[in-house]
């Protein structure tokens, strides 16, 4: 591969599911674009949450929320990755990702494989693990904690500006990135 890329047009939604050559030079998407996804997605991953944990409870007959809580929590973040790996391995987009017009793809521009989504979805969990784990571990208020979380993720949001492609820690991580998916024409 050449160091020199020649021009490409970002894709369209009439070939969302074409590749985009490795080097494509597409100008990054925007902080706050990725950002209003992932709240989209917060939205529509509560009630993935929510449908998991009820069918959880009511298969194990679940009288309250501390019988069976850590497996419970192991259930619930199968279920999630199952939702995210399975969207981003068939055309890379999850609902919100098609709404905001983003696209994950491998270092292929195709969907990433399998194993590059699932790398994908573990390492996001760093959005969210690190300052979660601290509050244990340092006895912290909950406070404390959120105050540590907000921090934590705006930093982590913040270090996508230290990417040639702007692209998050964990799109690094796993060599993914987030482009733009162009409207057809009409």
């Amino acid at each position: 591969m050449t160091e020199h890329a020649t021009a490409v047009p970002a894709v369209t939604t009439a070939d969302a599911r074409a590749p985009l050559p490795a080097a494509s030079p597409i100008a990054p998407v925007s902080l706050r674009r990725r950002l209003a996804a992932l709240v989209y997605e917060s939205v529509l991953l509560f009630g993935v949450v929510f449908l998991a944990g009820l069918a959880f409870s009511l298969v194990l007959q679940q009288r309250n929320g501390y019988t069976y809580h850590r497996l419970m929590a192991v259930w619930i973040a199968f279920v999630a990755g199952v939702y995210f790996v399975g969207f981003w391995r068939h055309g890379g987009q999850t609902l919100p990702m098609k709404t905001w017009r983003l696209r994950v793809v491998g270092p292929d521009g195709e969907p990433p494989t399998i194993a590059r989504a699932t790398l994908r979805y573990f390492a996001a969990w760093l959005w969210f693990l690190p300052p979660l784990a601290l509050h244990p571990l340092l006895h912290l208020t909950v406070p404390h904690t959120l105050v540590l979380a907000a921090l934590w993720f705006a930093l982590w949001a913040a270090s996508a500006r230290l990417s040639r492609e702007r692209q998050f820690p964990h799109d690094r991580i796993a060599g993914t990135r987030i482009v733009s998916v162009l409207r057809a024409p009409r």
